[in-house]
């Protein structure tokens, strides 16, 4: 399978956080990556491949390099695992106008018109206990397509003619679950408990999230186009994956992050501002580094992070949007992202190691900055940058509609961030 057909599986397989991180297990398992707990000693050896996760949704996993990480330091590729979508609430049930709904709230920045009119589906993970009195925690998703969030008629809105369409999230964006809302009908417990063959009362709580059902695709001229959801940021977790395992050996330990909860500002135990990263580092440098104290910041000082988050391509249809020189486009290669403001952890030296590494992977190279009128997005390497003190470049490759329920990326782009990604692992600073 080619990489543009395998990003397209991969996102497939990952309609939320867990469900994602699942996949990056299962294909380290296959490649030979062994897993450990964070509740256990760890005892590491150079060329040893492991993986660890925390929390479900939030993975880490490396190549232990030949030399100690005080002399080689890490090479790093940092993404995360989740997408804006519409999260359930622990009451879910709600009942409008002879209609039985699901009750959500906005998770990060959806472009939420463009969830109207589709087939959607819950995913995520339900808490069961077990007989034992125990927590158990479950991959679910709701097979079929069961929900739907219907426009509203022109008849019935006139002014969105107008004045532009205009969504309350309270109001108009809970999903319909049925027409049927009489009081014998299950709530959404009793069906996750039905899903997963448990008794009702075994369902203790869930994190759910919205997924479009329709299936990632190709579109375009001459399948060119990847049309597909949660490209921001799956496309980066997959490059990073397939970067890793293609990579040999080297002298630097080669570590991919792939963090939950970018989208709502890495506040948590598992997300970039956690102390996730730095306590699987910190293992690391303890296994096989020895007791020097000071073999940790020696280590983060030798290392380079490379942050990659999917990129703006220039819309042919709002150009002027983009700044005029800064116009990354499909089909030219990664995009190197800068921000005066630090949204992007980019600089001079940061973004020379990334040029430098696509030149070494025969990879061209582009450059968003945004405009000086406009707002800029972030992402988890400044934030990383700032816990760990570790030098990050921000990258991506470029795609259109992100944050849509369905976006839009260049199968030709796939390969060679995974190639400029594999070129950072192997490269040596010494």
């Amino acid at each position: 399978m080619d990489l543009a057909s395998d990003l397209l599986a991969f996102v497939d397989a990952g309609p939320s956080p867990f469900h994602a991180v699942a996949e990056l297990a299962r294909r380290l398992d296959a490649a030979g990556f062994a897993p450990l707990d964070e509740r256990e000693p760890w005892v590491l050896a150079p060329g040893q491949n492991h993986y660890v996760v925390r929390d479900g949704g939030t993975l880490a996993a490396f190549r232990v390099g030949r030399a100690a990480p005080s002399d080689a330091g890490f090479r790093l590729v940092g993404a995360h695992t989740d997408s804006p979508a519409f999260k359930v609430r622990p009451v879910p049930d709600v009942r409008r106008a002879g209609y039985r709904l699901v009750g959500v709230e906005t998770y990060g920045s959806p472009l939420a018109h463009t969830w109207l009119d589709r087939e959607l589906t819950l995913a995520g993970r339900v808490a069961v206990a077990d007989a034992r009195g125990a927590v158990d925690l479950r991959l679910v998703r709701l097979p079929g397509a069961p929900l739907r969030l219907p426009s509203l008629a022109v008849h019935l809105h006139r002014e969105v003619m107008t004045d532009g369409l205009k969504l309350d999230p309270q109001r108009h964006l809970v999903p319909v679950w049925s027409h049927r809302a009489t009081a014998a009908e299950p709530g959404l417990a009793e069906t996750l408990a039905a899903e997963l063959g448990v008794a009702p009362g075994a369902v203790l709580g869930f994190d759910l999230v919205t997924a479009d059902t329709q299936p990632a695709g190709v579109a375009g001229d001459s399948d060119e186009w990847l049309a597909a959801p949660r490209l921001d940021n799956l496309a980066s977790c997959h490059a990073g994956l397939h970067a890793l395992l293609a990579a040999g050996e080297a002298e630097a330990t080669q570590v991919l992050v792939a963090n939950d909860h970018e989208e709502v500002g890495s506040g948590s135990a598992e997300g970039a501002r956690g102390s996730f990263l730095e306590d699987v580092l910190r293992r690391i440098v303890a296994a096989t580094d020895g007791v020097d104290a000071q073999a940790p910041p020696r280590a983060l000082a030798r290392s380079v992070l490379v942050s990659s988050d999917t990129a703006h391509a220039v819309h042919p249809n709002h150009a002027e949007r983009h700044e005029g020189e800064h116009q990354p486009r499909f089909g030219g290669g990664p995009v190197l992202k800068v921000n005066a403001n630090q949204a992007y952890a980019s600089d001079a030296a940061t973004g020379a190691w990334f040029a430098a590494r696509c030149a070494d992977a025969g990879v061209t190279l582009q450059h968003f900055v945004t405009r000086g009128d406009l707002p800029c997005g972030s992402t988890i390497g400044p934030l990383t940058a700032m816990r760990l003190g570790i030098a990050t470049v921000d990258v991506g490759a470029p795609i259109l509609a992100m944050h849509s329920c369905r976006e839009q990326a260049a199968a030709g782009d796939v390969e060679p961030m995974v190639s400029a990604l594999r070129a950072h692992f192997e490269h040596d600073l010494r």
